[in-house]
């Protein structure tokens, strides 16, 4: 734990950063398209066009938050359901996805509280509500549907691609796309989580308990379940990395295979 504490910490910083940044930008957005003295919001008042325009923009934080230095070097996780699904897979240490899941939550948090410096009180309005993930008028167990469904089709879109020779590269393109999709269609089901960490933040931030459960279980078990379809197809031997963009120039510190002059293990 220590050697591995020693040696890998910059990763773990780098998981920290990239989902608080992704905080602070759901932050922003959501702020320039809900509350009501943004003109944006006047200006696009449809609850669609409002959900494409934030899917866009999250989207693009998404691809670029992988595409980043700290993306290609730590794997751009930023979501403890993906660490333990590649833990499971053997690509990540026990150790270091310890660590990642810590990193990643305490991440979320700092992203809120930093938000909140930038907005103030916009953040605790009830059109931004600490941008929380909450289900929606179908209820609790319509939300759990909804998050193990979208959690299974996006980790089992990123282990097809990333493990692809000729789509490899667009990985973050296809998770990009995803999220924008998600947050169009998904998000009146259950705010479109995916994501233990980014739910995590807003009810530790904001006082929002309400059906965590749901966050904490749906996004782990769709992931793990589309590591096993996945498994079933492929084989152990068809899961490369545990990073999402996988570039030379970048070490990686899992149990590496890519088999396109990657890095080796670090």
């Amino acid at each position: 734990m220590v050697q591995r504490a020693t040696h890998h910490w910059p990763e773990y910083l780098m998981e920290a950063g990239e989902l608080g940044a992704f905080m602070i930008s759901a932050a922003l957005v959501t702020s320039l398209l809900y509350h009501p003295a943004s003109p944006l919001a006047e200006v696009v008042s449809h609850p669609v066009i409002r959900r494409l325009l934030t899917g866009v923009l999250m989207g693009i934080t998404a691809i670029l938050l992988v595409h980043s230095p700290w993306g290609r070097q730590s794997g751009a996780h930023m979501n403890p359901a993906f660490t333990l699904t590649f833990l499971r897979l053997g690509k990540v240490a026990p150790w270091d996805a310890v660590f990642y899941v810590l990193a990643q939550f305490a991440g979320a948090v700092a992203g809120l509280l930093v938000a909140g410096l930038l907005i103030g009180g916009v953040l605790t309005s009830p059109e931004v509500n600490y941008v929380a993930t909450q289900p929606g008028t179908a209820g609790p167990l319509a939300a759990f549907a909804a998050e193990l469904a979208i959690s299974f089709v996006l980790m089992l879109t990123v282990l097809t691609t990333s493990n692809t020779v000729r789509l490899a590269r667009v990985t973050p393109y296809f998770v990009g796309v995803l999220v924008a999709t998600y947050i169009t269609f998904e998000a009146p089901l259950s705010g479109m989580s995916m994501n233990p960490a980014r739910t995590f933040g807003p009810a530790l931030v904001g006082h929002i308990w309400q059906s965590l459960w749901i966050y904490f279980t749906a996004p782990p078990i769709g992931m793990l379940l589309a590591a096993e379809v996945y498994l079933r197809v492929s084989g152990r031997s068809g899961v490369w990395c545990a990073k999402l963009l996988h570039l030379p120039g970048r070490r990686c510190i899992f149990n590496c295979a890519y088999p396109m002059g990657g890095s080796p293990l670090d």
